[in-house]
């Protein structure tokens, strides 16, 4: 379940009064998102004196929690050493790039997911999910939703949200379900976001699930490279005139694989290895991971010093081992501005 703690406050609505937002809300909850325009502040914030001096957090996805028994579509001893992994981590939060569950139609799959990540819970970290395919996997997509939002309650209503995790980074968790295409309600809703940030943010990271950049697969189904709708994005990002003093950073999941690209000065990765089935790739020039390795179950952590993030890719060196045993397969640095 999402936990928001005390240090943990949503944004209030400050342009309409709470009995037309809770109409529109109602309203919007059927599509799955709230007005984009109704302001542009963050859903959940989290002040600098509540955070480490080096701020941690972590990007995966691709869990596909479910029975146990399923041992083909995922692999649960793997899944599980990776949460356990992460609670010792201690990390400010966790982003979750999509398909949490296996079959978001089917409830206990999200039971499951509970019954696993009880450790993060006991560490107190704060869990920010973005929509994957997976969590419409069903023949009832709002069933699907109402699914996905009993489990993380306090997104009831958003299918994308922004989060301040102090005053330096800011966390916009999109929906590549829905369109991103220029003119679209979550663009403009990104532009908004962007625009309305502080001066002390110097980073802005982009959690979602389908990836804008990854890896072509001449052989691979298009699903699964880039599409037109995340495409979009990349362009606005490469468009943005906030590019200038931001640093972007975009994570996503969906190839469950390790990627990293530098692309327009931005920072891509694919991080779909948290448990998901791994799937080989082919890969180009472009990617500045290299490894052949073809299952790459892993985690990826950033530590903020200052102005400077370090960031580094944390593997299982041996899924098929009895016991888990990690290794460090990739660092690089993001400096602000």
């Amino acid at each position: 379940m999402l936990r928001r703690p005390g240090s943990v406050r949503p944004a209030k609505y400050a342009v309409l009064s709470a009995l037309i937002l809770t109409a529109l809300v109602c309203a919007w909850q059927t599509a799955g998102q709230v007005p984009a325009a109704a302001d542009a502040k963050p859903l959940f914030s989290v002040a600098d004196g509540e955070l480490s001096s080096q701020l941690t957090w972590i990007v995966y996805g691709d869990m596909r929690f479910t029975d146990p028994a399923e041992t083909t579509a995922t692999n649960p001893v793997v899944r599980k050493w990776l949460v356990d992994r992460i609670a010792e981590e201690r990390p400010a939060a966790v982003l979750l790039s999509g398909d949490v569950p296996w079959h978001g139609g089917i409830s206990a799959d999200y039971v499951q997911y509970r019954l696993e990540t009880e450790p993060w819970r006991n560490a107190k970290i704060r869990v920010f999910p973005a929509l994957g395919n997976h969590e419409l996997n069903g023949p009832n997509p709002a069933e699907c939703l109402n699914n996905w939002w009993s489990a993380f309650p306090e997104l009831r209503g958003h299918r994308w949200y922004s989060v301040r995790l102090g005053s330096r980074l800011a966390i916009l968790n999109l929906d590549s379900n829905s369109p991103l295409l220029p003119e679209s309600e979550q663009q403009r809703w990104i532009a908004a976001q962007l625009a309305g940030l502080p001066a002390s943010v110097k980073f802005v990271l982009f959690n979602l699930h389908h990836p804008p950049v990854a890896d072509i697969q001449p052989l691979g189904d298009a699903d699964h490279n880039p599409r037109a709708n995340e495409m979009a994005l990349a362009t606005m990002l490469a468009k943005s005139p906030l590019r200038g003093r931001l640093r972007f950073i975009v994570c996503a999941g969906h190839i469950h694989n390790y990627e990293r690209f530098l692309r327009d000065d931005i920072t891509y990765l694919v991080s779909g290895g948290a448990g998901a089935r791994p799937r080989p790739i082919q890969r180009g020039q472009d990617d500045l991971y290299q490894d052949p390795a073809e299952a790459n179950y892993h985690y990826v952590k950033f530590v903020l010093h200052g102005s400077v993030i370090d960031a580094q890719m944390v593997r299982v060196a041996d899924p098929a081992a009895p016991r888990p045993a990690w290794e460090v397969k990739d660092t690089f640095k993001i400096a602000a501005r």
